[in-house]
């Protein structure tokens, strides 16, 4: 099948490298010439497992091609997949700005019977919008069907969440459409489910909305363990293993982060208000999440008092392990704080420095490993679980640091580790402080 790709952001680089990879011919579209330089040339603009090897496999194999030119990448494309950026306006709205000058590009390229499907995070109606906009822009009388195929990936595993899905939602109101996108998608061999545009399209709001409050719930459930005395890793295994609930999305930390549960809660808490319906529910999953982050700064200011003057070690800037995304990280408002309050900063991540650099500028300081950042630091701040973080040495946190104190903001370590260490002081979230 001729699939033509527009956008190559996490989504459309994504999609466009698995569906070459289970044999069809796709093009890839954007309008950045320096990052389709880049793809021509095999190297991807983001830090994604896996997703290199099959991007060079497949521009080797002429499965996957790359062009800044819609009339070129659209010829005799039998769907065209739009999965460009929708990100959060100042009043919680998605912008569709990017989307629109994306179906205007499409339209003096479209051929007849075209399904134009909206991969990209949009809100209810947006589907029925795009196809009115692009009828509207057509030189000539053209037939083409709409498609909402929303994605359901995770930063730092999507090749393997699009080769793997857990379902694929098509949301069409024209059968044959529908049936050609299930023929796309056949060779996952995933579960697949036809509905309404609206209804997919709401599908992916809904989704992740349930999973960012699944996650301020148990960080809530975290707090209040702390007070009263319990353990949330105790309690969360004891919920999760009831199949009504689950074990997934129950890790207790410092909040969600990225570029989908923050943007994609706010924009559904948006429309529920545009639509006069209370989603109070929602409104409290983002307050939660907007002040977690800064539960480990409350900690190191009841343990030491005054800030100013400390010197920190922060352990992880990206907002998750596997990706170099600082969309929304919570590194990002626990470095602002502690510097605010005085303190020096000194970071370390293995892959998101140069993107953190972007936001954090040079407000802080960055290392070029653990034991640089951690050197006669006053307390260690872990923040990303990067798996080089969880097999850190303890041994060389109390050699190293100037005071071995560590507050945990994703539960890295074992009790018994940091019992094992008698000197480290230990600050986890949801469970007893360990103090020697």
């Amino acid at each position: 099948m001729k699939i033509a790709v527009i956008g190559t952001g996490y989504v459309g680089l994504s999609t466009g490298v698995v569906l070459s990879e289970i044999g069809h011919n796709v093009v890839c579209i954007d309008v950045d010439e320096q990052k389709i330089e880049r793809l021509q040339n095999g190297i991807s603009p983001i830090y994604e497992p896996g997703l290199e090897p099959l991007l060079t496999k497949n521009i080797k194999n002429g499965q996957l091609v790359f062009t800044s030119s819609h009339k070129i990448g659209l010829t005799d494309s039998e769907v065209i997949i739009l999965a460009v950026g929708t990100p959060q306006q100042n009043d919680g709205s998605a912008d569709l700005s990017y989307l629109i000058q994306a179906a205007k590009d499409l339209t003096p390229h479209l051929k007849n019977e075209s399904i134009v499907m909206i991969k990209s995070t949009v809100p209810v109606g947006t589907n029925d919008f795009i196809k009115k906009l692009i009828a509207e822009h057509l030189p000539h009388n053209t037939s083409f069907s709409m498609v909402s195929n929303p994605e359901f990936l995770r930063q730092g595993s999507a090749i393997k969440d699009t080769l793997h899905p857990d379902r694929i939602i098509i949301g069409s109101t024209v059968q044959k459409a529908a049936v050609k996108i299930e023929e796309m998608y056949k060779p996952l061999n995933a579960p697949i489910i036809h509905t309404s545009i609206e209804s997919a399209e709401m599908i992916k709001y809904a989704s992740n909305a349930f999973l960012a409050t699944k996650i301020s719930f148990i960080n809530e459930i975290a707090n209040l363990c702390e007070v009263i005395g319990a353990n949330v890793e105790d309690v969360a295994r004891g919920m999760g293993l009831d199949k009504r609930i689950g074990e997934a999305f129950l890790q207790a930390g410092i909040g969600y982060g990225g570029s989908c549960f923050p943007k994609d809660t706010k924009a559904l808490l948006h429309s529920a208000n545009l639509h006069g319906q209370a989603f109070s529910q929602l409104h409290e999953t983002i307050a939660v999440n907007n002040t977690q982050p800064l539960l480990l700064v409350k900690k190191a200011t009841q343990r030491f008092t005054n800030l100013k003057g400390k010197k920190f070690a922060l352990l992880g800037l990206s907002f998750k392990p596997e990706t170099d995304d600082m969309r929304e990280a919570p590194s990002i408002k626990i470095a602002n704080v502690l510097v605010e309050s005085g303190s020096r900063v000194i970071a370390y991540d293995p892959i998101a420095t140069d993107n953190a650099k972007k936001v954090l500028k040079d407000s802080i300081e960055y290392a070029t490993s653990i034991n640089e950042a951690i050197k006669d630091a006053d307390a260690l701040f872990l923040v990303t679980e990067w798996n080089e973080f969880k097999q850190l040495d303890l041994s060389t946190v109390t050699e190293l640091m100037k005071q071995p104190i560590i507050f945990d903001g994703r539960n890295c370590f074992k009790e018994d580790h940091i019992h094992a260490c008698e000197s480290i002081e230990y600050y986890p979230v949801g469970k007893k402080s360990i103090i020697k």
